[in-house]
Order: structure tokens, then C-alpha cells, then sequence
């Protein structure tokens, strides 16, 4: 925005603020129309250009009836990441690049009454006394806040955004973040309910590979979805619940975890249970699930390599239960028939890295079989390239051949 143009913005805006402050009730089409004649006039005074009016108009509009600045951030699909450093401090990840962007909030009293709106729409509290808290959007965009004072210089909020279109595996093909062969592989395990988890680290694309990986769910099936902010768009399912997370009341009591979630989708008649990311001691139950009969099931985790992602499983674990580490490792070696690790590289690409059968204990230790495997062939002009390799067979073929998968794994 030029320079003449935000001081004319500045100018509307405390002009309109102290209007609509008395004027609560106006619609969106009143507001809307007093905005351009504000801005009509303000043009016969200072000369606007037709672009110059039409982007004032917009953002005025999105000052007081939407998202304020973050409006077009949200509208640019080209943007993946918002990271608000205080409200004159905003960055954006843009084609996997990080940039400071040139808008920035008005005052912090402006980028609180956004986050309030944002936080209020989902039913979730955020103030000094609770200053940390997750939230979505309508369109599924996660929304982590974190006020002061545990942010020191201002509230931050980092709003990691969902793609408007739904990823498929072929478009996941097309952006060779897998191959034929393995989405092929991958399918029949998903259709022969093999426990699948998925691992990776921040943004790799974990919560998207998982809604791919969802659309092989026979459309017959009963599925039950529970997360912290709710963020899987799993489409062709008619018969599916959504259970979210709700964080304590300003008194501390009344919260639903995780853990409760879990173990009411065990009295719902479930086909599958699907949990969007464990993150701590929940953990425990997400494997009791997959140990009672409920085949199929499918879930993330933050984790390096999928080795690492086991060890990770068993520290949440301990953190919750006093269990011997054997009896735990036993658990999910039982529990996890297949691990998928997913990473961004250097270049941001998002790749399938790792794809691995757990196939049991050997020497107190879980035991993995390799059976995809990603080599760096080389790089072009800052393109890593690559390939997913075949490099095992599947061990355990049981769940396969129950399941009547007519199909060669060969």
C-alpha cells in the first residue's frame, strides 16, 4: 500500500471507528455503503486512483467486519505461513521463502481484538491468565496465540494456512512427493486397515498426507476423527464424527482432553479412529484404540525419522504411565503395523521419505523393516531430486489377504 494511500486509510478509519462505535447495530451493507462514500469522498479532496480506491475500500471494510490486514494475507493463496511478531512485525512464508510483509497492524489493541475474534469463534479462551492457546479458522487454518507476558514483545500469532484445494494423491504424485508405485502400496494398506502413523516435522505436510491417505477408507465405514483444533478435511465418508479438545475454563476445571476423547470414540461404534497429532500421554490411549479391535486406524506425530517418532511414542508414553519399558515397547510394536515419514527438504519440497513395517521385538528393542526409501539423485538449479525406492516386501500380509485385496503388492 503507497505511502499517501495508508495515511488516507489511518484518517477513514478513526473517522468510521467513533461512527460505527455509535451505530453498533448497522449491517454489513450499511457499513459497507458508508465506507464508499467515505472513500468517494476523500477521493474529490486527494486524487485516488481507481486501484487506489478500490483496495482503500477493502481494507477498510476488512478493518471492521473481517480479519483486518490478515484479510489479504488469507486471501493470497501463494502464502503458506503468517507469523505475527507483535502487531508491526509480521512475516509470511511465501513459496517456501520468508518475507517481512509490508502491512502491519495499526496499534496492539487492534491485532488483540483480532485474536479475540479468532479464538471467540471456535470457543476458546486467551487472555493473561490462560496466554497460550491453539485455535482454527473456518477453513481448517491452524491458529497457534501467545500472549504477554510469556511473549515479551508483543502478542504473536502464527497462523499456519490450509490450501483452499484438497490434496489428492494424484496432485501428491504430480508434486513428486510420492511415487505410483508406494501411493499404490499405501492404498491397499489403508483398505486392508493396517494401523498406520504418520511422522514428520513442522510443516512437512503430516495433516495433509493424512487426508490423503483417508480417501481409501471405504465410504461403508464409520469413522471417528478427534484433535486438538479440528483440521482433517476427510471427504467421502457419510457416516463420520469430529471430536475436538476443549481447553479449561478461567477457573482450570471442565477441560476435554485428548485422552477422554479417545476413550469415548471406543463407545461410539467406531470403524476407524483418527488422530489428528499426539502430543503427550494421550499417546497411550491412541495405541490402547488400535489394540481393540479397531484395525485401521491412522495418526501423526513430530518426529525426525520414524525410528526416532517410536522412541518419541514411548517417551509420551512414560511421561503418563509408570510402565516397565518393555511392556511399553511391546504395546506399540503390537499397536503400529506401519510407519510413514514425511519431511520438507532443503529446497521446501515435501517428500515421503521413509516407509517402514513394525514388526515386532527382538532383544527389548522395536524392530523395523524397511520397505520404501528416499536417495537424492542430485540437484538442479536448487531442486533437489530424487526417487522413492522399492527397497523391501511387506512381512505381515494377514491384514491383506482378510481383507480380499485382489491386487499385486509385488
Amino acid at each position: 500500500m503507497m505511502k499517501h494511500v495508508r495515511e488516507e486509510k489511518n484518517r477513514l478509519e478513526s473517522i468510521l471507528m467513533d461512527i460505527f462505535y455509535e451505530n453498533a447495530n448497522l449491517s454489513d451493507e450499511e457499513i459497507e455503503k458508508m465506507i464508499e462514500n467515505h472513500v468517494l469522498e476523500a477521493s474529490s479532496k486527494h486524487y485516488l486512483t481507481l486501484c487506489e480506491k478500490q483496495e482503500l475500500k477493502q481494507d477498510l471494510y476488512n478493518t471492521f467486519r473481517k480479519l483486518d490486514i490478515l484479510s489479504s494475507l488469507l486471501e493470497d493463496e501463494e502464502i503458506t505461513e503468517i507469523m505475527i511478531n507483535g502487531y508491526n512485525h509480521i512475516f509470511i512464508e511465501k513459496r517456501g521463502v520468508l518475507h517481512e510483509a509490508s502491512e502491519f497492524f495499526r496499534s496492539e489493541e487492534r491485532l488483540h481484538n483480532v485474536i479475540q475474534q479468532i479464538v471467540g469463534s471456535c470457543n476458546r479462551i486467551v487472555n493473561e491468565t490462560v496466554p497460550i492457546v491453539d485455535a482454527r479458522l473456518s477453513d481448517g487454518s491452524r491458529i497457534n496465540v501467545v500472549l504477554p507476558p510469556v511473549a515479551l514483545d508483543g502478542a504473536v500469532m502464527t497462523i499456519r494456512k490450509f490450501s483452499k484445494d484438497f490434496f489428492t494423491i494424484d496432485k501428491l504424485i504430480a508434486l513428486h512427493t510420492i511415487t505410483e508405485e508406494a501411493a499404490h502400496f499405501l492404498e491397499s494398506l489403508v483398505f486392508a486397515k493396517y494401523n498406520i502413523f504418520v511422522s514428520g516435522g513442522t510443516g512437512a505436510g503430516k495433516t495433509s498426507l493424512l487426508n490423503v491417505l483417508s480417501n481409501f477408507i471405504p465410504a461403508n465405514e464409520r469413522v471417528i476423527t478427534i484433535e486438538d483444533s479440528a483440521e482433517l478435511q476427510i471427504q467421502g465418508i457419510p457416516n463420520i464424527v469430529r471430536l475436538e479438545t476443549r481447553n479449561a475454563n478461567v477457573e482450570g476445571e471442565n477441560a476435554i482432553t485428548m485422552s477422554v476423547l479417545i476413550k469415548t470414540a471406543l463407545r461410539m461404534r467406531p470403524d476407524r479412529i483418527i488422530v489428528g497429532e499426539v502430543r503427550d500421554g494421550a499417546a497411550m490411549d491412541m495405541i490402547n484404540s488400535m489394540l481393540t479391535g479397531h484395525d485401521g486406524s491412522l495418526s501423526t506425530g513430530h518426529g525426525n525419522s520414524a525410528k526416532e517418532m517410536l522412541l518419541r511414542l514411548q517417551t509420551m508414553v512414560m511421561m503418563a504411565y509408570e510402565m516397565p519399558v518393555l511392556a511399553i515397547r511391546q504395546q506399540i510394536a503390537a499397536a503400529i503395523d506401519i510407519m510413514v515419514h514425511i519431511g520438507r527438504l532443503r529446497d521446501g519440497s515435501r517428500k515421503i521419505l521413509e516407509i517402514c513395517e513394525v514388526i515386532g521385538i527382538e532383544d527389548g528393542e522395536i524392530v523395523t523393516h524397511p520397505l520404501f526409501r528416499f536417495r537424492e539423485t542430485g540437484e538442479t538449479e536448487g531442486k533437489v531430486e530424487g526417487i522413492l525406492e522399492r527397497i523391501g516386501d511387506l512381512v505381515n500380509k494377514e491384514k491383506l489377504y482378510q481383507s480380499g485385496w485382489k491386487e499385486s503388492l509385488a
